[in-house]
């Protein structure tokens, strides 16, 4: 019987200028040893993964990898955390998507598959991060296909690049949905919020969020402020800000009259009016 073919690596290259990374200096000061062999330790879960260049982890994650590092489970989640924001692992892959990987782990990886790839080339899909110029020509990635417009891209590459659309797809800096980084985080946000509630929404209704999102507003302030209104309000859709009527600058005449018709418009003063009325029922009562 023929052995199965193996999916993910074996080994994987390790740079020898590993500890001169100020990122890993940094993490090694923080975390000591126990953040040095976390991190290792993730990138071998990768490396030996089916996909090979990334892992999906679950809601669990955190407390099964705390049992198998024999670490506190808080120093775990800053761990994770720190390689989060310091980019030695993809931020909004995982935000989103509970992916983790890196462009240099992509990298690494293609360079690794390059003497298996020469007979049957690789395909890849939605988390690769490299641009098509950084991607070996054995590796086959749907994201940069022409014409498809429904690819999903978290490289930010989209072969639909029609000047009709009013907001672009990112094409740079690793954004997901809006080539506007606030924007991005915050359309992100609302995917994720979603997701926590139980929607596992799929790509083409993410695709449709999009376009309700622009056809409601082409400003990008608006659709901020529309989308944070949506994931505060725990909406399942997007819904136009209320505008109220602007009268500064308007005409006299055109403004609203908010005055009762045929009467003249009183102005009172509170403290006296309560000064009389006080003393109306002092009188009152001494004439009892």
């Amino acid at each position: 019987m023929a052995r199965p073919k193996k999916k993910g690596l074996s080994y994987f290259p390790f740079d020898i200028d590993f500890f001169e990374d100020n990122k890993i200096r940094i993490l090694k000061a923080r975390y000591k040893s126990d953040g040095i062999f976390m991190y290792i330790f993730l990138l071998t879960e990768i490396y030996r993964s089916d996909n090979g260049y990334y892992i999906q982890v679950d809601d669990d994650f955190e407390y099964i990898l705390s049992e198998q590092l024999f670490m506190d489970v808080t120093k775990v989640k800053q761990v994770l955390n720190f390689l989060l924001k310091r980019s030695l692992f993809n931020d909004k892959l995982f935000s989103v998507d509970k992916v983790l990987t890196s462009a240099g782990i992509q990298r690494r990886w293609q360079l690794a598959k390059k003497e298996s790839a020469r007979k049957s080339p690789i395909e890849v899909g939605r988390y690769w991060l490299l641009s098509e110029e950084e991607t070996e020509p054995f590796i086959k990635c749907s994201l940069f296909e022409i014409n498809t417009g429904k690819t999903h891209s978290y490289s930010g590459k989209n072969s639909d690049n029609s000047a009709k659309k009013p907001i672009k797809e990112s094409k740079v800096n690793n954004n997901i949905y809006f080539a506007s980084p606030e924007l991005d985080l915050i359309f992100g946000l609302y995917v994720m919020s979603r997701r926590q509630n139980g929607d596992n929404l799929t790509d083409e209704q993410i695709a449709l969020l999009k376009e309700e999102l622009v056809s409601l507003s082409q400003n990008e302030t608006e659709q901020i402020a529309i989308v944070k209104k949506a994931t505060m309000s725990g909406w399942k859709s997007f819904y136009p800000l209320s505008k109220k009527k602007k009268t500064d600058g308007l005409p006299q005449w055109k403004k609203p009259d908010n005055k009762f018709k045929n009467f003249e418009e009183r102005k009172y003063d509170m403290a006296d009016l309560e000064k009389q009325i006080l003393g109306k029922q002092s009188e009152e009562k001494k004439g009892c």
